[in-house]
């Protein structure tokens, strides 16, 4: 059983590492186009978990210390599958992180973080962040105009690497506590949205 125990944890620790790599690389000079459509999912994937541990949510967001962190996908049926692929068994400040795939039309309750792909038609971009506003949610998109929705996170690609900008006023209005080190690691800081 203890052996069973160290392989589990060796691996836990394998993929978390994985997912640092992967965002490393390609912060520090992979560049997205050597590895294609491919690589860049993947690396949204390893920052969605790694978002997950420099936000603080407010009080009661959480029915219990142990409840999962609630990641909800919407127009981005890859980007789901590779999330749940590589999230399966990982957990961050006590929360195991889950994946929830958003139909056409449903509502962000209960998240905790919302992806909203480019693949949504504008409308659909519109009121599922429109839907989230004021509620204890980290709504990210790769949607050129997802900030001006009221995005707190929005994915661009820069000299072909994956980065990303943080829109402070969405965060605040969340009641989000983004930390200085996410901060540190963005593209641009936004103190209001545009």
């Amino acid at each position: 059983m203890a052996f069973l125990n160290s392989v589990r944890f060796l691996a836990a620790r394998l993929h978390r590492d994985r997912c640092l790599l992967l965002i490393l690389a390609v912060a520090h000079g992979l560049a997205l186009g050597q590895g294609g459509v491919a690589l860049e999912r993947q690396v949204k994937a390893a920052y969605l978990c790694k978002f997950a541990g420099f936000v603080e949510w407010p009080e009661g967001s959480f029915a219990r210390s142990d409840s999962p962190l609630l990641i909800g996908v919407a127009g981005a049926e890859a980007l789901a599958a590779e999330l749940e692929q590589s999230m399966a068994g990982h957990a961050v400040n006590g929360h195991a992180l889950q994946v929830r795939r958003l139909k056409r039309g449903e509502g962000p309750a209960g998240l905790h973080i919302l992806f909203a792909g480019s693949a949504l038609e504008r409308n659909e971009l519109q009121d599922l962040l429109a839907a989230a506003r004021g509620q204890a949610i980290l709504t990210i998109s790769d949607a050129e105009e997802a900030q001006a929705m009221g995005s707190v996170i929005r994915f661009l690609v820069v000299d072909e690497r994956l980065r990303f900008e943080v829109a402070l006023k969405a965060a605040a209005l969340s009641r989000l506590r983004i930390s200085a080190r996410m901060l540190a690691a963005a593209y641009k800081v936004r103190q209001v949205n545009s």
